[in-house]
């Protein structure tokens, strides 16, 4: 099943490579279209092999490979991973799930029961689906705007400092769970009745598929997408070293002392936000964030709420109509 199991047993199955018929991948597991959809692979390559295809399409073999073998609960650790080519294929995933299947599950939710009544359960359906929907928005849009930003800098071989892949994976949870409580609650506790009855199976058919999906996501991101950052994190780290005692003649601007995930941090301070509050915002743990502060305090020596506000507003990190201390 795509995305079901612990991929720490593979019995013998064996790595798909890139010499194989693409169609062979595709008819040995349908869902791997997705992934085809993702790195942006046309369809159409007839008989060509892995190899072919991902030449045609400008993909990384092995990056497609490792992907296609890990969603196949097949062998995938031997595949070199190339950053550019997986984050391109994450950020096609997040726009498939966020702009087309969960506003489609909506559209037959709503077709299917009744949504009006805010006395009926079908309200309190939509509004717990509704919830869920924006959790997994506020969870890609993070992913999108913070980590593949990071990510980008290190391929240019820029460490911009102030957070780490081991941040994101911390904090990083499966995002599917609450799709499985929804079909058990329609499986189990609601009684469909009359010509909404097909539509109400389709949208339920499209919840499990899409929580296998969003499974099988994550723990791509968790299992080959964080480990290669870790690689490359390591890389840039190393050919930063020698450069990195040598003293700058050039007098840096106080507000640049302060990394990019620092100058967010001092800016949620300063709007009166809780360590809570901020590591829920930020996707930190609260550990990560107190840790932050007490850096931020070091570095400025400055001790006080009050004071960090000041600075912030003199070095144009925050507004003072935004100040709440």
């Amino acid at each position: 099943m795509f995305g079901t199991t612990k991929h720490t047993a593979y019995g013998s199955l064996e790595p798909y490579t890139p010499q194989e018929p693409m169609r062979k991948l595709i008819a040995e597991n349908n869902l791997l279209l997705m992934a085809l959809s993702r790195f942006e692979i046309a369809l159409g390559f007839g008989t060509k092999t892995v190899a072919q295809v991902c030449a045609d399409n400008g993909v990384d073999t092995s990056t497609f490979l490792a992907v296609a073998n890990f969603l196949s609960d097949r062998p995938y650790e031997r595949f070199e991973i190339s950053l550019p080519s997986l984050v391109k294929y994450l950020k096609n995933a997040h726009t498939y799930f966020l702009d087309f299947i969960l506003p489609e599950i909506r559209r037959k939710l709503i077709a299917s029961i009744n949504c009006s009544d805010p006395a009926n359960v079908g309200f309190l359906i939509l509004r717990f689906y509704d919830g869920y929907v924006e959790e997994v928005r506020r969870h890609m849009e993070y992913e999108n705007s913070h980590v593949f930003n990071y990510v980008d800098h290190l391929i240019k071989g820029i460490n911009p400092g102030g957070y780490h892949i081991s941040d994101f994976e911390h904090v990083h949870r499966p995002i599917a769970s609450k799709l499985n409580e929804l079909k058990d609650i329609f499986i189990c506790h609601y009684a469909g009745s009359g010509a909404r009855v097909d539509s109400l199976n389709s949208a339920l058919f499209d919840i499990i598929i899409c929580e296998q999906d969003l499974l099988g996501h994550c723990m791509v991101e968790d299992r080959i997408f964080v480990p290669a950052v870790q690689t490359l994190e390591q890389e840039v780290t190393k050919r930063a070293e020698p450069t990195s005692n040598v003293e700058s003649k050039t007098p840096t601007p106080t507000g640049d002392i302060l990394t990019e995930r620092e100058k967010e941090i001092v800016r949620c301070v300063t709007r009166g936000m809780s360590n809570k509050e901020i590591a829920d915002k930020l996707f930190l743990s609260i550990h990560t964030v107190t840790t932050h502060r007490r850096n931020i305090n070091n570095k400025l020596q400055i001790h006080s709420t009050a004071a960090l506000a000041i600075f912030a507003i003199l070095n144009k990190l925050i507004d003072l109509s935004e100040v709440h201390v």
